[in-house]
């Protein structure tokens, strides 16, 4: 060693002694010294399918502390509980995750419930900052069920009819598509030569197929499918016919014709039944009064004074 060294040597040690300078010191002399405990995660947002097996990292970068006291808890609506604590896994989590060394979370079959926040906390006694922590939140992703679809029945030609596509177990919520007779409906016609005279718009987000002016060629199978990123789900094909005249107004009205005419012929029987009845009885009442008067003996009255009795004796 050259005598020049030796004294940046002896000085460097000099400048160490107060305890001000001791990590200067320590990066000067290049003597290693973990003081604090430090976290860090590979993601801090974190995605998953539901029913599979997701992993959340939390991995210490510098620490001292042989055993250090390994937390994690999860957060969700804003209130916390254990996920780890103790040395075992806690709460909902208790036989669907395990801990991965050195301080990792590996959640065997995410469900929905999962979705939250969680937080790891590690605390090392013999560290200088003693504590740390790091938040991940996980997401898991719904695969969508089946849509409810609703489809006319039967249109006008012109008229402008709405077919309505709706999911609401999917996460995150799904988009939309729409299908006619097992064809993807562009949700640009215009940029479609096939489709350039069609009318309809498409709405991805509220599953919204509506027409401006329906055609006839509009008429045929219709169905609606709703993806995320987890999958997707369609709902069972419907038949949507298209008249030139509206033919199901027209028996409808033809049908309510007929069952008017019908209630009113009932009416009027029923009304004439109750006349016939009243009048029949008014002549019943007439008669039997006419009855009663035949069986009072006739006479004068000046011969009722002189009416015979059988004692009469002449």
């Amino acid at each position: 060693m050259s005598v020049e060294m030796a004294r940046s040597r002896r000085t460097t040690s000099a400048l160490c002694a107060p305890s001000l300078w001791l990590v200067v010191c320590a990066f000067m002399l290049h003597i290693p010294s973990a003081l604090t405990v430090i976290l860090r995660t590979t993601d801090k947002i974190v995605w998953a399918n539901e029913f599979e097996p997701v992993e959340l990292t939390c991995l210490i970068e510098s620490i001292s502390t042989k055993n250090p006291r390994i937390e994690w808890k999860k957060i969700r609506n804003g209130i916390p509980s254990y996920v780890y604590f103790q040395k075992k896994i806690a709460g909902d989590l208790e036989n669907r995750a395990q801990l991965r060394e050195p301080a990792n979370i590996v959640i065997l079959n995410a469900t929905r419930e999962d979705t939250a926040e969680y937080r790891c906390e590690v605390a090392a006694i013999d560290d200088q900052r003693d504590f740390d922590e790091i938040l991940i939140s996980l997401a898991v992703r719904v695969i969508p069920v089946m849509p409810r679809c609703s489809v006319p029945e039967a249109v006008t030609v012109g008229t402008s009819p709405e077919l309505r596509c709706l999911e609401n177990e999917g996460f995150p919520a799904p988009s939309y598509r729409w299908f006619h007779n097992n064809e993807e409906l562009p949700q640009d016609p215009k940029n479609t030569p096939k489709f350039i005279n069609a009318t309809y718009t498409i709405n991805p987000v509220t599953g919204s197929l509506k027409f401006r002016r329906v055609r006839k060629e509009d008429a045929g199978e219709y169905y609606c499918q709703a993806m995320n990123d987890a999958g997707h789900a369609q709902c069972p094909s419907q038949w949507m016919e298209v008249y030139d005249v509206d033919v199901l107004n027209i028996v409808l009205k033809s049908v309510g014709g007929v069952i008017a005419v019908i209630v009113v012929l009932g009416c009027i029987w029923h009304c004439a039944s109750r006349v016939l009845s009243n009048k029949k009885g008014h002549n019943e009442n007439e008669f039997g009064w006419q009855g009663q008067n035949d069986g009072v003996e006739y006479g004068d009255a000046d011969e009722g004074h002189f009416r015979h009795k059988s004692s009469f004796v002449i």
